[in-house]
């Protein structure tokens, strides 16, 4: 139970509101038991853990994450190589065509290492706008969700100190989700161009 300086804090963390609506209806996905309070909670992160479009886009991203681990992987592995070589062939070159050798070497790992690194960031930024997406698409089915149980607000829970667990329509929220078949577009991350067809080659033992 809460006094009126809590009632006022739960608003800060209000998600949706509307009109209220305390006629029971069936939406054709199943009827829905009411909590018995116009203000109902919902933990955010569950409901993208849990759903099925949420797994669908966390899926996704662990995907792309182990393709771009193999191939930083695989890159630095072509780097040590031609590293060794060049190490090798040092006291067989003049210091200055060394030297050159050896900068040319250093420019190509900053770019390599800059191209993944954006890859990295464009990875992340995909990730985050999957899970935007999926909040601004979950929006309509909650509403919808709001109506049927009789509640004029979704709180976000994790701004609540303390509630019932009875208020909580997570799982009822993640129900409705799967029910009525919520999927997110699935768009290739923009990332810079790849440097993979470009990885670098230890240079043969009879390279200048």
């Amino acid at each position: 139970m809460r006094g009126a300086a809590s009632i006022a804090a739960l608003c800060a963390g209000l998600l949706f509101a509307a009109p209220a609506l305390w006629a029971q209806s069936d939406s054709g996905t199943g009827a829905v038991q009411a909590p018995g309070s116009p203000v109902v909670t919902l933990d955010r992160d569950r409901l993208f853990e849990e759903s099925r479009a949420g797994q669908a886009a966390q899926a996704r991203f662990d995907r792309e994450s182990a393709a771009l681990i193999a191939e930083n992987r695989k890159l630095e592995a072509a780097l040590e190589a031609e590293e060794q070589e060049l190490t090798a062939r040092r006291a067989q070159l003049a210091p200055e065509e060394f030297r050159l050798l050896a900068e040319a070497f250093d420019k190509k790992v900053e770019e390599l290492r800059a191209a993944q690194d954006g890859k990295s960031r464009s990875l992340t930024r995909s990730r985050d706008e999957d899970q935007q997406a999926f909040f601004e698409a979950a929006v309509p089915v909650l509403g919808r969700l709001m109506v049927d149980i009789g509640a004029v607000a979704i709180i976000d829970r994790s701004a609540i100190i303390l509630t019932f667990d009875q208020l909580d329509i997570t799982d009822q929220a993640i129900a409705r989700l799967d029910a009525e078949g919520l999927t997110l577009p699935v768009l290739p991350a923009e990332t810079p161009e790849s440097p993979a067809e470009n990885a670098p080659q230890a240079p043969s033992a009879g390279a200048p």
